[in-house]
């Protein structure tokens, strides 16, 4: 069993992104402020999903757990595949109110950002398959980890922020597009 402390999960991560960003900056020759910006947003989006998915809630002395990697975990896997069975065994409505509401919202932002920062995803399915494809992997990649297991239910309910997600990005860039509209014909 290898434990893997909250500090050295997020500064793992903060380097992926700084080194997958470097080969960006210099396979493109340019940077841009905007996309930069759009990009740390995304950074922040997944490290706020690694910190709720893959870390216990509870501190003991106000410390985050370790994750606890056992290999030997995997079989047999901790899978649910029935929808909603596991909704009644919450002890307390607030812990199924929160499990409900943070593994909705969790995934909003990633909405949000897939179809501003990937040209590819700017359409409604292709953002819903990438919300979709992006939560089976963390349900998948928690097999391996002590005390996590996957579970169809958070798979709807990441995949239906994404698509709320993408609602909200819609709407904004259909009233920006309104605005815009708007100023063009008072400056006519």
């Amino acid at each position: 069993m290898v434990a893997i402390s909250f500090a050295v999960g997020m500064e793992l991560t903060v380097l992926g992104f700084i080194m997958f960003r470097g080969l960006v900056w210099r396979r493109r020759k340019t940077y841009s402020w905007k996309e930069e910006l759009l990009q740390l947003l995304m950074l922040v989006n997944l490290l706020v999903i690694v910190r709720f998915v893959f870390y216990p809630f509870e501190t003991v002395n106000g410390q985050i757990q370790p994750l606890l990697f056992e290999p030997e975990a995997i079989w047999p896997p901790w899978i649910n595949l029935v929808p909603l069975v596991n909704l009644l065994d919450y002890e307390t409505k607030r812990e199924l109110v929160l499990n409900l509401v943070g593994n909705f919202l969790m995934f909003v932002p990633s909405g949000i950002l897939f179809p501003s920062l990937y040209p590819k995803l700017r359409s409604f399915g292709r953002t819903a398959l990438a919300g979709f494809l992006m939560s089976l992997s963390i349900e998948l990649l928690q097999l391996p980890f002590a005390v996590r297991a996957s579970d169809v239910d958070d798979l709807i309910l990441n995949s239906l922020g994404v698509v709320l997600g993408y609602g909200i990005h819609a709407l904004v860039n259909a009233m920006v597009r309104l605005c815009r509209k708007r100023e063009k014909g008072i400056k006519k």
